[in-house]
């Protein structure tokens, strides 16, 4: 690989900013001082030191991200803030973006990476990769919808759902609200919301906590993000 490319894949700058750093002695490779930016490193073996740092190559970037309400699973936007927004300048890199995505309103769990292999592997529909959300609902859940979901919904648009696993956390008759955990095995634009408007009542809180064997930690904030540890990665990949 280039020297200017692998400091350019570690964030160092664009490719441009990173051949002046080179051409300034600012890199060694190995212990010496390289001043062409077409010198060739390979990536996991040789030593690569910018400005007194050693750099350890990284290829792919896996974050797990818990998304809060009105911001968009977008990479960019010209009049909304995305999710990329909320990267410090330190981790953000062009190559990044979101594994599916939640509505603007829906909080919880998103991956954000630039590993575009396994993105496929987790949103192909071959796959019914699970993914699980807790809900909010006006109106008042029942063991015929729990049925119902179990069955496969028809939903706006005549669209048929798969089945879906819809437990009842609890129901307050007075208020006439229901809070909900829902797995679905795919993910049809606005499915939530959408299958349980189809039993007549109304999504008011939408948060997703599950995809795959990936869970949405307790401890990271909304706007919060960090990367996945070896353990998540490997569960997430089905390893």
């Amino acid at each position: 690989m280039r020297l200017d490319k692998f400091l350019a894949d570690m964030g160092f700058g664009s490719r441009k900013e990173v051949k002046g750093f080179i051409k300034k002695g600012l890199v060694q490779v190995n212990g010496v001082v390289v001043k062409s930016d077409k010198f060739q490193v390979a990536e996991t073996s040789d030593q690569v030191i910018f400005e007194g740092e050693q750099i350890t190559y990284q290829k792919d970037f896996y974050y797990l991200l818990n998304k809060p309400q009105g911001v968009i699973s977008a990479t960019q936007d010209n009049h909304e803030e995305t999710v990329l927004d909320l990267f410090a300048d330190e981790d953000y890199r062009e190559d990044l973006f979101p594994v599916g995505r939640l509505d603007k309103d829906t909080e919880g769990l998103l991956l954000i990476t630039n590993d575009g292999l396994l993105s496929h592997q987790l949103l192909s529909p071959k796959k019914h990769v699970e993914k699980e959300y807790y809900a909010h609902v006006s109106g008042v859940m029942t063991d015929e919808d729990v049925k119902a979901f179990d069955e496969g919904l028809v939903i706006s648009g005549d669209e048929q759902t798969l089945p879906a696993k819809l437990t009842i956390v609890s129901v307050d008759e007075a208020m006439s609200t229901s809070k909900i955990s829902l797995v679905l095995h795919e993910g049809k634009f606005h499915q939530v919301k959408r299958m349980v408007a189809a039993v007549g009542k109304e999504v008011t809180y939408l948060k997703r906590v599950r995809m795959g064997n990936l869970y949405l930690p307790e401890d990271i904030q909304l706007g919060s993000y960090r990367q996945l540890t070896e353990e998540e990665l490997k569960a997430l990949r089905g390893e």
